[in-house]
Formats: C-alpha cells, structure tokens, sequence
C-alpha cells in the first residue's frame, strides 16, 4: 500500500542514516558525536538553525531541534513541516534507510517528526515516463525511543497507509476510475483490511428510489453504485454506528450549468475526494481492529452535460420523498448525499459525518488551510472534532448553523431548492443536507483543502487525504 516501511527499534549505531530529535539546550553527549560536530551543531543552533545536517560521506547526520516557546500543537506542525524537508533531502541523496532517534523524551514531538517525513515520501507518477527514475529511494524508516510503545509507531504506520490509498483514489483520472472502478476500489480495500463491503447496483438504486443520484447520473454513460462499508467487531464499544458519508461526484463538469475551464473543470477528478476519506479511514480502523461500530457509504457517479442530463428547472424526488427544484445542476453533491443521509437513517446512528468537496463558497471563506463545518451534533462532539483537527493539523472552522438558514433553500414549486441565493453558500448546502437527516449530524466541507494546484510541505501537490488523519485522531479518542 505504502512507499515507506515504517518500525520501532531497540537502538542505532553511528553508521546509520539518523535523525537526533533534542532540544536547544540538549548537551548533546552520548548520541555518537564527535566534539566538533558538537561545536557546529551548537553554533548553528545559536544562529536560530533548526535543522542541521552532517556529511559524514558514508551517512547522514540530521540533528532537529523545535521552538519551546511554541505551543505543542505548533511544535507538532512544524516538526512535521521539519520532517517533509529531511525527507527531500534524503530524498535528493538516495538514502533508502533513516533512523529517527528521540532524546527529548516527547513521544508527540517526534511521532509528529517522523509523520511529516512519512508523508513527504508521497508519490504520484505512475503515468511518467520516467517514473522509474524518480521513484523514492527511501523504504524503511525506523524510531527509536524509549518513551514510543509499538503500538503508537504501529498506529503511524496504519494512518500513513491510508492517507496514501484515499490520495491514491484522487488522484486518478476518471479515465481510470468511474463509479464502477470506485467501487471495485473500495471493495479491494475492504478485502486488505477485513471490513465488508456492499456495492448496490443500479438497479437496486433504483429499487431504493435514490432520486438524487439518479438524476446526476442521467448524463453518464456509465451507471452509478452505492457502496455500504462496515467494521462491527465483536468487541465494539457502541451498539448505535458512527456513520461516515462520502461525496462520490468522481468526475464533475457541471451539467447543464457548465463549469468554466481552466480553473474550475480541470481538476474535477478530485470531487470524490470525500468518498476516498471515508474509504481510507475504514481501512484504517479494521487494520488498528478500533473496537467502534462504524459504517461508511458512498454514493458515486459522474456529473455529465448530455442527451438525457437533469436540467435546471428539474424537479427531483429524494429517497424520503422530499421533492428539491434543481436550480443549478452543479451542484449536484448534496443531491447524491441527500439519499446517502436518509438510507444512514435505518441504522439509528449515534452519529454520521459527511465530507464532501461541497461549495465554492467554502473554499473562498478559509482556503486551502481547512475544512468548513457545521451541524446539530453536541456541543462535546463539535469540540472533540476540533480538537482533534489542531492535534493533526487538519483544522475546522466551525460555521454558524442557524434555523433562519433554511428558509433561503424553501421553492415555491416544491420542498426546497437546492441552492440558496448569493450568500451564506457553504451553510445553505448544509442546512439542505440536515434536512436529510434525524440524527446528530456534522458536516465537513472540504472544497478548499482536499485538492491543491501548488505544493504544500507534506500535504503535496494534487491529493492531500485531508480528513483521514482527522477522523483517525477522533475515532481513536472515543
């Protein structure tokens, strides 16, 4: 699955690749340097060097230090910004092996270190002529400290894993990866790490009246699926689900409201990018064995301008038998989600969390620097989830979710339309989708965040996995 074999060892000798994790005033005695590596080492750090590198010619010496003035999460952040840019080093020198030691008795600081390297070491090139040339050299990285139990690096190990499968999805093609092949996908990984998958044809879309993502399938060639992952252990703490939704628009050209090109078509390949979360992080809690019922669903099509596409003006029927005028065919998201949270319903869940690559309107409130969220779950839930996303650096801004929202998505020609007007565009997408819904909900809008056109330390170029390492973080907190 992964690019990096990931271990805990015992010990390291001076010979080895290694990375020295210490604090600015660390003596720097018994790690295997010699004295005048010790006196650059501590010149450098006076001069406000955080990353020193040794050429020792038959291995490298990286020696890592943080700002203490910093707060832990920011410690963690910039550590695994640290981590990404050892990585290239490494990287650039063909180093196949790195041993990250830790001396500052801080598990957090160097599993963070470690992590930002482990996800530097990211690769999407299979289609490049010369990928075999710029294939990663680095295979195995292994921590040593004696503060790490096993089953922490282990845990890294896993999260790394998936985070690479749901970037993997994304970043392919809809050449290669329609509803269909999505699917498949999903079921290879649910055969990986033990959770069952079940994958509903059209027909029996059809049979469960999924109005929504029938319609956006109207314009495709290829038939849509809906796929119902689960993870129910024998030793499950919660007898209710946590249920996880996943937009599956795996290719989206707007329909009959055309998205413009470049810019806005280009990169639609990733507006599946909330059906690839959800799959990841089931694989990643059967892997771990999380002793926590959780479900997962993704609904999946193409959104395609054609003879027979759903056009504006269309009034559709939802499974729940909510009609919703289509005003815009773009967006098409929180149709195929609608039918998503009212199947989500027969499970009495405790609680469901739909990603979605959702609004324009997110991604223009914050950026690329986290996902917009909002919903009816408690007051504890909204604060584990936040906590969690500053824990591993996938922050949500929390939107207001007020009642008064929904009157601006209520038609005059059926139960609601499904866009509301010129402002508040990321709410008004969640107010319709909690229409869906009679369970404590969340949303995450991850527009911004899930998709990048510019490289960004260790979340890349292209797919980023956002949200696998959130919901990793908070499943394992429950």
């Amino acid at each position: 699955m992964q690019q990096l074999l990931i271990n805990k060892a015992s010990s390291y000798t001076a010979n080895q690749n290694i990375v020295l994790l210490v604090d600015r005033n660390s003596a720097l005695s018994g790690l295997n340097l010699s004295d005048a590596e010790i006196t650059y080492i501590k010149n450098e750090f006076e001069n406000k060097t955080y990353q020193v590198y040794i050429n020792r010619f038959t291995n490298w010496i990286i020696v890592q230090t943080f700002d203490e003035s910093k707060t832990t999460n920011q410690q963690k952040e910039n550590l695994r910004k640290a981590g990404n840019i050892s990585c290239k080093h490494i990287q650039k020198h063909k180093v196949t092996s790195i041993t990250v030691v830790d001396t500052v008795s801080n598990p957090s600081l160097c599993l963070a270190f470690a992590e930002g390297i482990s996800l530097g070491n990211y690769q999407f090139i299979k289609y490049q002529k010369t990928a075999s040339e710029k294939e990663t050299s680095l295979t195995n990285l292994a921590i040593v400290s004696q503060n790490i139990i096993n089953d922490d690096v282990v845990k890294l190990s896993i999260t790394v894993e998936a985070v690479f499968a749901a970037r993997n999805l994304v970043n392919e093609p809809v050449s290669v990866l329609n509803a269909i092949e999505l699917a498949n996908e999903i079921q290879k990984l649910g055969k990986l790490a033990g959770y069952k998958v079940d994958v509903f044809n059209k027909t029996k879309i059809e049979q469960l009246k999924m109005g929504g993502l029938l319609a956006v399938n109207q314009g495709s060639t290829i038939p849509p699926t809906f796929s119902v992952m689960e993870w129910k252990p024998s030793n499950a703490k919660n007898s209710k689900p946590f249920v996880l939704v996943g937009k599956g628009v795996v290719y989206d050209t707007g329909g009959h409201s055309l998205k413009s090109t470049p810019d806005s078509m280009d990169h639609m390949k990733c507006d599946m990018a909330g059906a690839a979360t959800v799959a990841a992080v089931l694989y990643a809690i059967a892997k771990m064995k999380l002793p926590l019922y959780v479900i997962g669903l993704v609904p999946a099509t193409d959104n395609r301008l054609g003879p027979d596409s759903y056009s504006p003006g269309d009034i559709i029927t939802i499974s729940d038998g909510t009609t919703v005028e289509t005003l815009n065919t773009d967006a098409e998201g929180r149709l195929i989600l609608a039918d998503a949270l009212c199947y989500a319903k027969q499970f009495k869940p405790e609680l469901v969390i739909d990603l979605a690559t959702l609004t324009g309107a997110a991604q223009r409130a914050i950026g690329s620097q986290g996902a917009v969220g909002m919903g009816n779950a408690s007051e504890d839930i909204v604060n584990q989830l936040v906590a969690s996303g500053y824990d591993v650096h996938e922050r949500i801004a929390v939107f207001p979710f007020w009642d008064e929202y929904t009157e601006m998505i209520k038609s005059d020609v059926a139960d609601l339309k499904n866009i509301g007007g010129d402002s508040a565009g990321a709410i008004t997408a969640g107010k319709f989708l909690e229409h869906f819904t009679d369970y404590p909900y969340f949303h995450l809008d991850i527009a911004g965040t899930a998709f990048l056109k510019k490289t960004d330390s260790y979340r890349g170029t292209g797919a980023t996995g956002y949200g696998v390492r959130l919901l990793i973080d908070f499943l394992c907190k429950m």
